[in-house]
């Protein structure tokens, strides 16, 4: 199960259309890892779409209990167009998510019901067609290990996929690691062991 510290995001800006009544639908979604890029996407699809009817957006920033959620009807009725899109985006359990849906009114009024489907509609057809990606929350360590157990102390890194970002050989060797957040207590745990806690640990 995707937790906090690993779920899927959009691995790229990508872009349907759908047509409902002569009304053209533009849903566009792409990855907004915090809630300015989401503004500054939502902005970016605003002036490319300056000329159409309407641009109704949806976000969600972060994932799970620490979300950041954000919606607008951009002019539809209340209720219509901003809120069936977040919750078709939701629904998909992606986190680091914008979508923008741009309307281009074909003279033919749908009605609530028509337009809640119709936006709800236009995120699926873009979710359907999305490539994701997994995105891993990293954290870094700086420890503290004598000279004998340098080379220990490197293998037992690679075995629980750390890299090491620095390194420091004075009286002994100070390494700046980045892990995923999971990775951490097991290496720590281990770590401990092999130095038969000697080592250091300090979690940037």
């Amino acid at each position: 199960m995707p937790d906090a510290q690993r779920y899927p995001i959009p691995a790229a800006e990508t872009r349907t259309e759908i047509r409902v009544s002569n009304s053209r639908f533009i849903a566009t979604l792409a990855y907004t890892p915090s809630v300015e890029e989401a503004k500054a996407f939502i902005g970016r699809m605003r002036g490319e779409f300056a000329d159409a009817t309407h641009n109704v957006f949806a976000y969600v920033v972060g994932y799970g209990a620490t979300t950041t959620l954000g919606m607008s009807d951009d002019g539809e009725p209340g209720g219509t167009a901003g809120r069936p899109a977040l919750a078709v985006l939701r629904g998909s359990g992606l986190g680091d998510a914008a979508v923008v849906v741009t309307r281009y009114f074909g003279g033919t009024l749908l009605g609530t019901g028509g337009l809640v489907r119709a936006y709800g509609d236009a995120v699926r057809a873009v979710l359907e067609v999305l490539p994701r990606a997994e995105k891993i929350e990293k954290r870094q360590l700086l420890i503290t290990i004598p000279y004998t157990s340098y080379e220990l102390v490197k293998r037992l890194i690679t075995a629980h996929t750390g890299e090491i970002q620095d390194e420091e050989f004075a009286v002994s060797i100070t390494l700046t690691l980045s892990f995923a957040v999971e990775d951490i207590p097991p290496f720590i745990a281990a770590l401990t062991e092999l130095t038969a806690g000697q080592a250091e640990v300090i979690e940037i």
